[in-house]
């Protein structure tokens, strides 16, 4: 009997999602290196925290394992009742960041959550807005989803601006604690039917993820 590749038995790995000079797959062991030196190198303004977990608020030396152990942790949760998507982009051959689909139950709600992080050095290039456009195309046309949220705190307005040019509307806002102060958040919701599009995308191995999600 022949041996089983790496992509059927795990069919996220099958995923490939490819948009002008933009490529998404994803996070794979191997891939850990160059996604550990942009975050060493970089991702935000250090008094600035645009995550809900500060897990860059880690010590430099402690990073690299920290991060290990949470692509470990969401490969071990990964099942049809709980995804968390984490999309390697490429541009053009090179690791830039990290595009993110998250939903529980997503086979019932068909509402999936995006989040992303982009390396400091690629930010104001529009690489943020196009892997934003690619992920919602496949979530939207490829996977099934009727509406995608995400949210920003106040003090990000380059993640708003992304949200607005990709057609997101405001969906109420919340108070979150960061870093052990209260912070507030726009929370934000995208529909087919706002949903501003950018270049086509061609995917591979939606099929095989869709049955992995348990979703007809």
């Amino acid at each position: 009997m022949p041996r089983l590749r790496l992509e059927e038995i795990w069919p996220p790995f099958a995923l490939r999602v490819e948009t002008e000079d933009l490529v998404l797959t994803a996070v794979r062991e191997a891939d850990i290196p160059e996604l550990v030196d942009l975050v060493l190198d970089g991702i935000h303004d250090p008094a600035h925290m645009p995550f809900l977990f500060p897990w860059t608020d880690a010590p430099e030396n402690e990073l690299p394992a920290n991060y290990v152990r949470y692509v470990s942790r969401v490969l071990a949760t990964q099942s049809a009742q709980s995804l968390s998507l984490q999309l390697v982009v490429r541009q053009a051959g090179h690791v830039v960041g990290i595009q993110a689909l998250e939903g529980e139950d997503f086979h019932v709600t068909r509402t999936l959550e995006t989040g992303s992080w982009l390396a400091r050095r690629f930010h104001g290039q529009g690489i943020g807005t196009r892997m934003r456009q690619a992920v919602c195309a496949l979530a939207f046309d490829h996977l099934g989803a009727h509406r995608i949220t995400s949210s920003a705190f106040l003090d990000n307005p380059s993640s708003l601006a992304v949200s607005r040019k990709v057609g997101y509307r405001p969906n109420g806002r919340q108070w979150v604690v960061r870093r052990g102060t209260a912070a507030e958040q726009e929370r934000l919701l995208l529909s087919p039917e706002t949903f501003v599009r950018g270049a086509p995308i061609d995917v591979a191995g939606a099929p095989q993820l869709k049955a992995f999600l348990g979703v007809t």
